[in-house]
């Protein structure tokens, strides 16, 4: 009887094996057939291992460039349900309001420093999005808090301190990268909670804060782009089990005790009004716990991808020569007489053509941000305009690093950091040739107005659009503009090990270290 039973278990389980292989093999042949009129690698058409291994690769932002666009084209098949584009018409497409309407996929779901709760960012809702921007738009765009420029000013200035203190003055090896995520972090903390967190005063990693993202990053990412992983780590269980608490002594959960403890504080009945972004949320209708986790998000959004943008515009900027030259007399012309003790103001910075071309060359050369930010096509399906129908649930999202790359935006030298792309080209002036007619001397380093306006525009989209454009903005050029000058007008900066100037992984985010440097008091 024994033998039976066991011969008969053996049976029912290779039944369940057999009926498994065949129904993902169905599976995958169905996944393959809905979107076949896209291109892509082969494994994609049924399998999420192509986008997982990317994920894994820490490198994402090269591989879906190279081996996605750049091979099969501007709308490319990545996974069974996924396309990858680098259209701008299409990029904005998903994010129009009128119809069809794309909506927010799941991959926002992971995306949240604090798991429990959505922040502006991840809200999927179209109604409870645009409610809540609309109750914290006079905040980000500093209406409601006139001290937030003297607030980035105040850490600046301890940044610059610290440069000059700790670094020129002992001549100690300087890690750049590490030092502008401090300054980034310590200025949003400021911002965002009306006081800093401490990273530049102690010059270490606060609460375990960059070592929990550079620990969690790489599940948050291949969680947010593979369904089921999604489905398993946001689940209540999981969360329970092993999400960040309160209570937690160090990392997300720490970062989120301190914002609960620093957000209840404004909540004390009679406690007097301030006028800083914490405070426009409360006026403007946040509950307590939506300002926690506003606030908190703020820090990651607002610290990793601006300290990003400072440390490879600042290393374009390095090696090469000719743009170095030009933006320090540019600086030194507007700024020579300015006190040490003070800080450029951003309406002036805004007014110097070529610093203003160099922050929009360091954008374009290297995005902060390259996740992607998946769309949903309505239930419906759409058609693009060459024809092509896309199914009704596929997911698709804009590819970053090839946008910024198109040839027919930005010029055929697309790998090249040329500010000068940014800049009017003079009025063409008549010129006689030889057998009498009338030719025009062109400015080869300049563009058309209507050119720079394409580049803009097509640039702008590395922030979101429409409804889902970037809150955040105008903080992060107001910062990008203020560091370039002060580290420009104060210090020579000298890579310590130019043939590997830093290292980086990406996860969504670019994460960098050890951008060593030698810095040096500029001779006045």
């Amino acid at each position: 009887m024994a033998l039976f039973a066991s011969a008969s278990l053996s049976t029912v389980a290779l039944a369940l094996v057999a009926t498994a292989v065949v129904y993902y093999v169905l599976s995958a042949v169905a996944a393959a057939r809905r979107l076949r009129a896209f291109p892509g690698p082969r494994v994609a058409s049924f399998s999420y291992i192509w986008m997982a291994s990317t994920a894994l690769s820490g490198r994402m932002w090269e591989i879906y460039y190279k081996k996605a666009t750049l091979r099969y084209g501007e709308v490319v098949r990545i996974g069974p349900d996924e396309l990858l584009t680098s259209d701008p018409a299409l990029i904005r497409r998903l994010s129009a309001t009128r119809q069809p309407q794309y909506r927010r996929s799941d991959w926002y779901n992971p995306n949240r420093l604090d798991p429990y709760e959505h922040s502006m960012f991840s809200l999927r809702d179209d109604v409870a999005h645009d409610r809540l921007k609309g109750r914290t738009a006079a905040a980000y765009a500093g209406r409601e808090n006139p001290a937030l420029e003297a607030e980035v000013d105040a850490v600046l200035l301890q940044f610059v301190d610290v440069v000059r203190t700790r670094y020129v003055a002992t001549r100690k090896p300087m890690d750049l990268a590490v030092l502008a995520q401090y300054f980034t972090l310590d200025s949003i903390t400021k911002v965002a909670f009306g006081q800093a967190f401490g990273f530049l005063e102690r010059e270490e990693d606060v609460h375990g804060y960059l070592q929990s993202i550079l620990d969690v990053a790489p599940v948050m990412q291949t969680s947010s782009e593979v369904p089921f992983l999604n489905r398993i780590v946001t689940s209540p269980f999981v969360l329970k089990l092993a999400g960040p608490k309160v209570t937690d002594k160090d990392g997300i959960g720490r970062m989120m005790g301190v914002a609960r403890d620093i957000v209840a504080e404004r909540f004390v009945p009679d406690t007097k009004d301030r006028r800083d972004m914490l405070g426009a949320f409360v006026r403007n209708g946040l509950s307590q716990r939506e300002c926690e986790t506003e606030a908190l998000f703020q820090i990651i959004a607002g610290s990793d991808t601006t300290a990003t943008a400072i440390r490879m515009t600042l290393l374009y900027i390095m090696i090469t020569p000719r743009v170095h030259a030009r933006l320090r007399a540019e600086v030194d012309a507007h700024f020579a007489d300015l006190p040490d003790d003070r800080i450029v103001s951003n309406a002036v910075a805004e007014t110097l053509p070529y610093l203003q071309a160099v922050v929009l060359e360091g954008l374009r050369m290297h995005p902060p941000f390259v996740g992607l930010p998946f769309k949903e096509v309505p239930p419906q399906g759409d058609t693009l305009p060459d024809g092509r129908f896309v199914p009704g649930g596929t997911r698709i999202a804009p590819s970053i690093w090839a946008l910024t790359r198109r040839k027919d935006v930005f010029g055929e030298d697309v790998d090249v950091f040329r500010p000068e792309r940014w800049l009017s080209a003079p009025t063409p002036v008549p010129a006689r040739v030889a057998d009498g007619e009338r030719s025009e001397d062109k400015d080869t380093n300049g563009n058309s107005p209507e050119t720079i306006a394409n580049m803009r525009r097509t640039l702008d989209l590395i922030f979101g659009y429409g409804r889902w454009a970037c809150a955040g903005k105008t903080l992060a050029f107001l910062e990008l503009n203020k560091t370039l000058v002060e580290m420009m007008r104060r210090f020579e900066l000298q890579l310590m090990y130019p043939l590997r100037p830093l290292s980086m992984v990406n996860h969504n985010l670019f994460l960098q270290k050890e951008m060593w440097m030698q810095a040096t008091a500029r001779s006045t």
